[in-house]
């Protein structure tokens, strides 16, 4: 059972990055107003807006992959029985 959980994790994964990156672009409108993020390489943005940024998506995409992962295991578990170690 554990083999089925791999490619199901990937799909439920991939999932989780577009619910991310949604997150983050309507966070970043809300907090800047900008529809869209500055890039690290936009030299005509200030730096603390490229920081910002950059640190807000990690968060974002850091709490959104937790979340995908714990819901998935205990999806599995509860489906099969089975506790996925590491």
């Amino acid at each position: 059972m554990k083999l089925l959980y791999k490619p199901l994790s990937l799909i439920i994964s991939a999932l989780g990055g577009v619910l991310a990156g949604a997150v983050f672009k309507q966070s970043w409108k809300a907090i800047s107003g900008d529809d869209e993020a500055p890039k690290a390489t936009a030299t005509d943005r200030k730096i603390r807006d490229v920081l910002l940024a950059a640190a807000l998506q990690g968060a974002i995409f850091g709490l959104v992959k937790a979340a995908v992962d714990r819901g998935s295991a205990q999806a599995f578990e509860k489906a099969t029985g089975e506790k996925l170690e590491d």
